[in-house]
């Protein structure tokens, strides 16, 4: 690892104004030749300034996942595995509630959180009174009011659409599930049901007869939607799916009656869990990055705690498509 000594001993300084320059000391009386060359010896050598992360204490990692499939599970769980070891490394202390736990399980004393999952209207509330410094992953319920980072899935969606009519793919149908409205707690669509929509509206080709909402994102629900739509008949080439554990119930059920994926029909899924690497045929989908999307969330964090930011902020992380057989 390269050390200050180091770009003093090629720059021909002490070691002291190495360490004042690369620290943005303005009090320094060194030429501004002598800086641009601290500058390049470090980016030469490959220097990197340690960087010291102030204590946050009491801060609290609101889990308000419902139980549900158990694949699904592992989705929400990478996320809560990951924000755990980020909060380490930038020193950050967590303590994690649950949603059996409850509201009232909130400690005295927090002054932030971070929460995965759904929350109704009378939670969002409740919470808003107990702590304004939030930060949301996967959800945004309401943005006037806390901070969120979500996967960008209009975008996803719409780079599924664009492939499938780049490859002149034209009969294309969608398969996913609800959301739901935080105030009535009522069915409500889904951004990538919208989103598929109005691709397929653009190129001209949506076909109401080829979109399948069900009532859960769950293997089981994607099992019973393929069986479905394999009794009725009538495929389309190629299915846009809301996530992979959709796809897993799709698959079985598509080998089960025997429809062979992708020479009958294409899928195309969203999340890239392990398990899409070892479905058969290997699955087609969109990779969800939790490292980056946890990051954005504790930078968030970070910024309303210790800078004291006072707007709340949405952001939307890209991700990339794994492409695999089931295309």
């Amino acid at each position: 690892m390269a050390t200050i000594k180091e770009i003093a001993e090629m720059v021909g300084v002490s070691s002291a104004a190495v360490s004042r320059v690369l620290n943005y000391d303005e009090g320094i009386s060194v030429s501004p030749e002598t800086k641009e060359a601290i500058f390049a010896a470090a980016e030469k050598v490959g220097y990197k300034k340690k960087v010291i992360y102030p204590k946050i204490e009491n801060v609290v990692l609101l889990y308000w996942c419902e139980k549900i499939d158990e694949l699904e599970d592992i989705y929400y769980q990478n996320f809560k595995k990951e924000l755990i070891k980020q909060a380490a490394r930038v020193n950050i202390d967590m303590t994690i509630v649950t949603r059996e736990d409850g509201m009232s399980a909130i400690p005295k004393g927090t002054i932030a959180f971070i929460a995965i999952g759904w929350m109704n209207r009378k939670e969002i509330n409740a919470l808003y009174k107990i702590c304004k410094k939030g930060v949301f992953i996967g959800t945004s319920p309401d943005e006037k009011l806390f901070d969120a980072v979500r996967p960008n899935l209009d975008s996803f969606v719409t780079q599924m659409v664009d492939y499938f009519m780049d490859n002149g793919i034209t009969d294309v149908g969608f398969v996913g599930g609800t959301d739901r409205n935080i105030d009535t707690g009522e069915p409500s669509m889904d951004v990538r049901e919208w989103s598929f929509r109005q691709s397929m509206l653009y190129y001209g080709h949506l076909n109401e007869k080829h979109i399948h909402i069900t009532d859960s994102f769950t293997v089981d629900a994607g099992y019973k939607t393929g069986l479905e739509m394999v009794k009725k008949g009538d495929l389309p080439k190629a299915i846009c799916v809301a996530c992979d554990t959709l796809s897993v119930g799709l698959l079985q059920a598509f080998n089960e009656k025997g429809i062979s994926v992708p020479e009958n029909v294409k899928v195309f899924s969203i999340n890239d869990i392990n398990v899409a690497r070892y479905v058969s045929p290997p699955l087609t989908t969109f990779h969800v990055d939790h490292e980056a999307i946890c990051e954005a969330a504790l930078d968030l964090l970070r910024s309303k705690v210790l800078g004291g930011s006072k707007i709340t902020k949405t952001v939307f992380v890209n991700g990339l498509p794994v492409m695999r057989k089931s295309t």
